[in-house]
């Protein structure tokens, strides 16, 4: 079993090999075999070594929630807490982010920051002054890639009718989803009363996916902006994941607030498959990234082993 201890390192380079460890890990125990659902199940064995147990799994992942499903077959292929409802942070931004999409506004006018997008409830900090000026789709871009509080909320306040309209409007998408289990308050994440639950993120993704801009958004690795006249600002990517090669991911989001913990979810391929992945509720600033890589690797494992 895969040591969590191998997260919690000391810098990004550390990091990258850690993660690149955990990337070609993979689980070749004779004495297992894998559902559907990657719940091991013991087979007799000669030499009577341990199995891996479902139990011994749920413990090495560092999320209180962990949810995966081949979106092809909608087969459930791991899950753990899966009917929990719980806050999602930063993941709102796919919301704010497919509303703002569907609205053919033009992406080309340019928005200003302005006091009213301070964060007042965290008091987070935010690399957007009062009075910086960006395109829609820049915006969009920074609210999606670095999840840019400020940014996301300025692209609620220009919506059609305002904030108080285009709040009402994610709830009416998520309605219109099937997201049963779904709420939001704002459009940043910084509130823990926007909550989902993972079916109902699933769902999210999958209409995200539909979204050129989206896609294209959450996925780069770096993007600069002029917001001021002189003054260049670069941001990247909050899910370093994007940078991995071994990754296909087509839609990914990261989140974080106290009450939510560690959040991430994305669609990638693995295998061939379109799979999503969302884990909520991880401790620790790596934590999340080797879960994703565990459940990765359990995935690829189960699909080699069916296939023999």
């Amino acid at each position: 079993m895969i040591s969590a201890s191998l997260l919690i390192v000391p810098s990004s380079l550390a990091e990258s090999a850690a993660v690149e460890a955990l990337s070609r890990t993979v689980y070749r125990s004779p004495h297992i075999v894998f559902q559907k659902n990657l719940h091991p199940v013991s087979l007799p064995s000669r030499d009577h070594s341990p199995a891996f147990k479902t139990t011994e799994l749920r413990a090495s992942l560092r999320s209180e929630i962990a949810y995966v499903q081949d979106l092809e077959s909608a087969t459930v292929l791991y899950e753990k807490n899966s009917t929990e409802v719980r806050p999602i942070a930063s993941i709102t931004k796919l919301m704010t982010a497919l509303v703002v999409a569907e609205a053919g506004q033009d992406m080309d006018e340019v928005l200003e920051v302005s006091s009213a997008d301070i964060d007042r409830l965290k008091n987070s900090s935010s690399r957007l002054s009062v009075g910086s000026r960006l395109s829609r789709a820049d915006m969009l871009h920074l609210a999606l890639m670095s999840s840019e509080n400020r940014a996301a909320s300025a692209l609620g306040r220009h919506y059609p009718g305002g904030q108080a309209t285009f709040i009402r409007a994610m709830n009416d998408k998520a309605r219109a989803l099937g997201m049963r289990q779904t709420h939001f308050v704002e459009p940043t994440g910084l509130s823990s009363e926007n909550v989902s639950s993972p079916k109902d993120l699933v769902k999210l993704l999958q209409a995200t996916a539909a979204q050129p801009l989206i896609h294209r958004y959450t996925t780069s690795e770096q993007y600069s902006v002029q917001p001021r006249k002189g003054r260049q600002l670069v941001f990247n990517n909050t899910n370093r994941l994007v940078q991995n090669d071994k990754w296909n991911i087509q839609i990914s989001k990261t989140g974080f607030i106290n009450e939510a913990g560690e959040c991430l979810v994305m669609l990638t391929k693995i295998d061939g498959r379109d799979v999503a992945i969302v884990l909520l509720n991880a401790q620790g600033r790596y934590s999340r990234i080797g879960d994703a890589v565990r459940l990765r690797s359990l995935v690829e494992n189960s699909h080699q082993l069916a296939m023999l």
